[in-house]
């Protein structure tokens, strides 16, 4: 290993790449210790509010935690892009300039940014005013820098907000100068290290949970033996991550034999991948979004309604209870819904991604079939049949990684902090892009006829 780290080093193209990427990611994570000028002392947010940010850092890679010029992270351009691509099969002037390629995919990175820089603003301001409200109830003199009447001005709410979008824009830029000059994608990069960078608060509350006695869990220590079970459980995740992440059905093609003269050409038999997990992480991430929405409703409508009698008061106990299941995600109703949801997305976003009929098309285009199966209708029913079958076993990966912080969390009693990095949409963002960086670096290596890093 030492040796082939020495080979990548001493290529000076890649060294120059790897470092340059290195610093790009340095100063992404700078900037998320630079506290916003609105400030004048570290914020305390707590409550149902706090939980809300806590799981939405988990599966964002942002640090809503605290109010820092990168505080919005690049959720707004995920959602921009993410929004783009579902309008790219529903809306015919975005699937005209998809099929115009390089210029098309051009104009929609530019739409991209203008909803990017909207959604910036709208999720900055927001952000705010749920921050200024989910203090410790102390008065906002003690964190912001309020006026003569006790509030935060609207010239501080509009430097805010302002400050928070640039961030959001910078790192969209560092992501492209990544793409363009280092290695790697540099979206994928930038969410990466935002998802690794919780690592160290993770193991410290973990460590202030460690026991020296062998009683098991209770509930505030972890002795030896569950820490030996979360070791195995957590290697079983990664192997388990890894497997299906790479794992393949492979469909037999055949292209079609041409005769030229004496010889004959083509008739070689090739293979079309079709991989398991055709969705990635985003059935994980909607379905989280999904989920968060009605704990943060139930819960301002148990605290509109509290200390009311009659109807108003049933209303609030009802509403307290919705709130706690859906907030706490230890519940059997909320892993169900959150297993539910992530079937139907699995199914949702596959019948987006990949569509059968083009996909035949352009195999009978090219002179290729699949044995067995004549081109057109025959051989698109039969890849949507695969593509079906395959997604039940895709969408059940998903599903029991996405419980496993949940169940960790009860029944070993850790905290989410911690049982977020046993599944869950980080685990696979930074299993995915730990391999896609890998295949960068293999390229490399190849084109000067080293071996590659997974090679023996």
């Amino acid at each position: 290993m030492f040796e082939k780290l020495r080979v990548v080093f001493s290529i000076p193209e890649l060294r120059q790449k790897i470092f340059l990427t290195l610093f790009l990611l340095a100063v992404y994570r700078i900037g998320y210790h630079v506290r916003l000028p609105v400030l004048d002392s570290d914020l305390v947010v707590s409550g149902e509010f706090k939980n809300f940010m806590d799981k939405v850092a988990v599966f964002s890679a942002t640090d809503l935690r605290s109010l820092t010029i990168f505080g919005l992270g690049l959720a707004p351009y995920i959602s921009a892009s993410i929004i783009f691509q579902l309008l790219g099969t529903v809306w015919k002037p975005i699937e005209d300039l998809r099929k115009e390629g390089a210029a098309g995919r051009k104009k929609i990175n530019e739409y991209t940014r203008y909803l990017t820089v909207a959604l910036c603003i709208i999720q900055s301001w927001v952000y705010l005013s749920f921050t200024l409200n989910g203090t410790d109830n102390s008065p906002i003199s003690t964190y912001f820098k309020s006026d003569s009447t006790g509030t935060l001005s609207f010239g501080w709410q509009i430097t805010s907000v302002a400050i928070m979008t640039a961030g959001s824009m910078f790192l969209m830029w560092l992501g492209e100068q990544i793409d363009e000059y280092g290695i790697g994608n540099g979206i994928s990069l930038l969410i990466m290290a935002g998802i690794l960078a919780q690592m160290p608060r993770a193991l410290w509350d973990l460590r202030q949970s460690v026991s020296s006695s062998l009683s098991g869990n209770t509930s505030s220590t972890i002795g030896p033996d569950v820490l030996v079970v979360l070791a195995g459980l957590f290697i079983a995740v990664v192997f388990g991550v890894v497997f299906i992440t790479m794992a393949q059905r492979r469909i037999q093609m055949q292209s079609a034999k041409h005769v030229r003269g004496r010889r004959v050409f083509g008739g070689t038999k090739q293979f079309l991948p079709l991989k398991i997990n055709q969705s990635g992480v985003m059935p994980i991430i909607f379905a989280s979004s999904f989920l968060l929405i009605p704990g943060m409703i139930f819960g301002a409508l148990a605290t509109s309604f509290a200390g009311s009698e009659g109807f108003a008061g049933g209303v609030s106990s009802i509403s307290q209870q919705l709130a706690a299941m859906f907030n706490s995600g230890s519940s059997f109703m909320y892993n169900l819904l959150y297993v539910l949801l992530i079937f139907f997305f699995c199914f949702f976003w596959t019948s987006i991604m990949f569509n059968p009929k083009e996909i035949s098309q352009n195999l009978q285009d090219s002179g290729a079939f699949i044995p067995g199966y004549r081109p057109g209708k025959r051989t698109a029913d039969y890849l949507e049949k695969v593509m079906v079958r395959i997604t039940y076993v895709g969408a059940a990966f998903l599903a029991i990684i996405a419980i496993v912080p949940s169940i960790i969390n009860s029944q070993f009693g850790v905290s989410y902090s911690v049982s977020a990095f046993y599944g869950g949409t980080g685990l696979l963002i930074a299993v995915s892009v730990a391999f896609d960086l890998i295949q960068k670096i293999d390229s490399h290596l190849l084109m000067r006829n080293y071996k590659g890093l997974l090679e023996s």
